[in-house]
């Protein structure tokens, strides 16, 4: 009798070590999600940034004003290809391999692949942060760090619970350096990337204190790597510094909006060197906007006189703070509500959610229509979108635009409640399993959210991708079934009834009262 045969796809799936098909099978589905977005949207899509980096590295213009980091990732490829496509398509492959890292993370926390997978699934499916992953755009190597980061911080916390926070294995390295590789990523792609490793850190420290020395090591090397590049490296390669005026431009708008609010607070010294930038009238009225810093910094602001006085405008901007800290902090929550609001402010002050299209208009956002070295680029032809198909680009640009909905962008594209869902989640997780070590997960969407309050220059959507990957990967945890309780922290071998400071005991976590 002839035994039937078994599909070559069961039989392949065998060979799979068990505990590999998640992470697998999460990457395979995300990455084909991904690649049609790319195919969509190919060679990926650009904004009024795409032009900045290409005008950068074809032009001999290399600026720190972005990443240069990125910008010799899009030199790379076109120096490769000739073409965008190939960074787009590395980015894909990264945040996929990232979001499978993080289900096996979540895993380590009884959270069964069945709730996992879908939530990876979920965040390549959404059109606001999936076709955000294919874009030409610094801030997709710096969510993928940061994704990185939260796997990390998560694996750790997990080794913590299992009382396994004192062993130093090979595995606990690799967590610890992709941790630090998360944070770099966040340093080198962003300019006040460094901000969430320094803001992070706290937070790391207090939930994982057997860590400590190792934890330092992930956040103070990203950060002093970063620091170098900027002040010395990058200078002594030729790379030109940003103005003061382009490092200064929210601490000239904070003071325009307390102008605007409190002209009575400012002395006639005061006034007398504002007027040397800018008519009094341009202070009052639209640089008073408090949504947006870009306001400030529009003629008839004199952008080179103010670069000029940046010294004598940053001790006014001090004496701004001391004297009205009330007005100057209600001017910074305003300009990053972004990061702490669910809704958007008002339109006609562009307090709306600020959202980039995939699309490139002809005149490439401006640029060909005052800069004449990109006018006649001989790149001009890659800088549009080139679908690999017509039908697949116009189903994704209509589900893209649909998405958009004013009633549903709070859900899709602002981070802020999703910051708010990974705080309730793991902090309820935690209380539920009495133990601060989930908090250190917590570390990464709160470094990503105060990061964006502390400097701000408008409410831009992609500045809180970051958090919205993450908070959507949180949501498996409310149904998480640890396998492990607080008595796996207990030593193997047997000890004594009394206890000393060098029993592996205290690692673990109190049992709780009966």
């Amino acid at each position: 009798m002839r035994l039937p045969t078994v599909p070559r796809a069961t039989r392949i799936l065998d060979r799979i070590p068990a505990q590999r098909r998640l992470p697998l099978g999460v990457y395979a589905v995300t990455q084909f999600i991904f690649l049609v977005w790319w195919a969509a949207f190919y060679p990926g899509g650009m904004s009024y940034d795409t032009i900045s980096y290409v005008w950068h590295v074809t032009t001999g213009h290399w600026e720190s004003n972005h990443s240069v980091a990125y910008d010799g990732l899009v030199w790379l490829s076109i120096q490769l290809t000739g073409d965008l496509a190939i960074l787009t398509l590395i980015q894909t492959i990264a945040m996929s391999a990232a979001l499978a890292y993080v289900t096996v993370t979540l895993r380590q926390f009884g959270v069964r692949g069945r709730w996992s997978a879908p939530a990876a699934i979920a965040c390549a499916l959404l059109p606001s942060i999936g076709v955000f992953t294919v874009f030409v755009w610094k801030d997709v190597p710096y969510t993928i760090g940061a994704v990185l980061a939260f796997g990390a911080a998560g694996r750790l916390a997990a080794r913590r619970l299992r009382g396994e926070s004192s062993v130093r294995d090979k595995a606990f390295r690799n967590e610890i350096a992709l941790l630090g590789l998360g944070f770099l990523c966040m340093a080198l792609f962003r300019n006040n990337g460094l901000l969430v490793a320094v803001i992070a850190v706290p937070v790391l420290l207090l939930a994982l204190p057997r860590m400590r020395r190792w934890l330092l090591a992930a956040t103070v090397i990203p950060v002093a790597v970063s620091a170098l590049l900027n002040t010395v490296i990058y200078p002594g390669l030729g790379v030109t510094t940003p103005t003061k005026d382009q490092v200064y431009a929210m601490n000239y708008a904070d003071i325009a909006v307390v102008y605007g609010t409190a002209p009575h607070t400012f002395t006639k010294a005061d006034t007398d060197l504002m007027a040397q930038v800018a008519p009094l009238s341009h202070w009052s009225g639209r640089a008073a906007n408090c949504y947006n810093a870009d306001w400030a910094m529009r003629k008839p602001m004199n952008r080179q006189k103010a670069d000029q006085l940046n010294s004598e405008l940053i001790d006014l901007w001090v004496r701004v703070m001391k004297r009205t800290p009330d007005q100057m902090i209600s001017a910074r929550l305003c300009r990053s509500h972004i990061a702490w609001s669910p809704f958007p402010g008002p339109r006609d002050l562009m307090g709306h959610t600020l959202i980039s299209p995939p699309a490139v208009p002809k005149n490439l956002f401006g640029w060909a229509d005052w800069n004449e070295e990109m006018k006649d680029s001989p790149y001009r032809p890659i800088l549009k979108i080139r679908p690999l198909s017509e039908q697949l680009n116009d189903v994704a640009d209509f589900t893209w635009k649909a998405s958009k909905t004013p009633q549903l962008q709070w859900l899709l594209f602002r981070g802020a409640i999703w910051c708010y869902a990974a705080y309730a989640v793991i902090l309820a997780f935690s209380r539920r399993n009495r133990t601060w070590a989930p908090v250190a997960m917590l570390a990464i969407p709160l470094a990503l959210q105060l990061t964006v309050v502390a400097a701000n220059p408008a409410p831009l959507a992609r500045y809180m991708f970051a958090p919205m990957f993450i908070g959507i990967m949180t949501l498996p945890l409310i149904g998480a079934k640890p396998r492990f309780g607080r008595k796996a922290a207990a030593p193997a071998t047997p000890v004594s009834t009394s206890k000393t400071e060098d029993q592996p005991e205290r690692d673990a976590e109190p049992e709780p009262a009966r």
